[in-house]
């Protein structure tokens, strides 16, 4: 069964490149946009959410007509290949879109271990990477030059809208609780650094051991330390176990942030879990003034069409793709050479420039996204899961300070 869904995906992948090919074949010289695609392994659903998000971009320009380069319209053909969720597979494919399907362009696999791998092979053989889902800081101090993150930003930057509504409402004291594991401790550290950044005052920073169940004690420090803000950065079992136990010990704080809150499964746990604050980067109430690309409601149509029998909803995975994928035309288009040093100044040219769907596009010169925001949602009575930061996407005003248990 296995191998019969890997042949099927494979298929997939050898049609939508054959379509592209031939929608393009009248074109001369087509750009071609190289990637990989994990067909099985950890990473393939989100890997094949993402990709789904790239074709409807190939779609939308071709349709256009394509990218201008140098006054000459070209469509785009996509050169995709299997990774099968294995970094020294993604170092040998890589290394074949370069010299064997000579690629003009390239984006990057799912995640930063694939996305390293990756970078590492374009950046010997000197061809432009654009990464679409990569969030590990490491990926980024290795002095990749030609490398920019084109909407994922690193997971020390992620708290960032969460501080900034913080500081705005004068919260005065954090506490930070995380498990020690690398992604909760990457967030943990992420918003102590931006909290004293922001004048924000760390009383409390602790980790506890995974499988922990009894959170009473971290409650208890928390709420003497005075803390205005609580900001727990473990997963999600851990955060419904932590609120309920909020709510017997009747421990409330004047904000309380969980980067879990904004799931279905949280919400579900019911009136427990109003109030609380959390971050996403695709929900209704979540539309940026676009500069580039669909808006969220063309997007949604677009995708509706085109995969009318996908068993999935577009998810953020999807939106940073398309996302990444119209940074990366943009590019193009504004280099108007696919060497890799001009795609880079392009880059950089572009920073600060341009609004996608899943946010504005900035980054520094190690390609580090900086303003790719997760905006700040608050699950609201009435309301439901609404946006309340930053005020460019805002929606509703949070509700500040959150009620006592008691004054519910």
């Amino acid at each position: 069964m296995e191998n019969q869904k890997k042949r099927s995906f494979m298929k997939g992948l050898a049609f939508a490149a054959l379509a592209l090919s031939s929608t393009a074949a009248w074109a001369a010289d087509p750009i071609r946009i190289g990637m990989t695609v994990s067909s099985a392994g950890n990473y393939a659903l989100a890997s094949q959410s993402g990709v789904r998000g790239v074709e409807l971009w190939a779609k939308e320009v071709n349709a256009a007509g394509g990218l201008e380069v140098n006054g000459e319209k070209r469509l785009v053909e996509l050169v995709m290949r299997d990774d099968r969720s294995d970094k020294q597979m993604v170092a040998r494919v890589y290394e074949s879109l370069i010299l064997n399907d000579d690629v003009d362009l390239l984006l990057a696999p799912f995640g930063s271990t694939l996305t390293a791998a990756a970078a590492t092979t374009t950046e010997r053989l000197d061809k432009f990477l654009v990464v679409w889902s990569a969030a590990s800081d490491a990926l980024y101090d290795q002095g990749f030059k030609n490398m920019v993150s084109a909407t994922q930003m690193p997971v020390s930057r992620m708290p960032l809208a969460s501080m900034d509504l913080a500081a705005d409402r004068g919260i005065k004291k954090i506490a930070i609780v995380s498990v020690d594991e690398p992604f909760p401790a990457g967030l943990a550290e992420g918003a102590r650094a931006l909290a004293e950044e922001r004048g924000i005052e760390v009383v409390m920073n602790e980790t506890y051991p995974k499988g922990t169940k009894d959170f009473s004690l971290l409650l208890q420090k928390a709420r003497v330390a005075g803390a205005d803000l609580f900001y727990p950065t473990s997963y999600e079992g851990d955060l419904i176990s932590m609120v309920r136990q909020m709510r017997q010990m009747n421990v409330s704080f004047p904000m309380t942030f969980m980067v879990y809150a904004s799931t279905p499964q949280f919400i579900e746990i019911g009136d427990d879990a109003q109030y609380i604050f959390s971050h996403t980067n695709f929900h209704p109430t979540i539309n940026w003034d676009i500069t580039a690309g669909m808006t969220r409601d063309e997007f949604l149509a677009a995708y509706e069409a085109e995969f009318p029998d996908v068993s999935y909803e577009p998810d953020f995975q999807t939106v940073l793709a398309y996302g990444a994928a119209v940074i990366a035309g943009e590019i193009i288009e504004k280099s108007e050479s696919f060497d890799a040093a001009a795609l880079k100044q392009a880059a950089m040219d572009l920073s600060g420039n341009v609004t996608v769907l899943a946010g504005p596009y900035e980054i520094d010169d190690t390609g580090t996204q900086l303003n790719m925001p997760f905006p700040v949602v608050q699950l609201q009575p009435g309301k439901g899961l609404t946006t309340v930061w930053p005020p460019e996407v805002a929606v509703s005003d949070p509700v500040l300070p959150i009620p006592a248990w008691d004054e519910r």
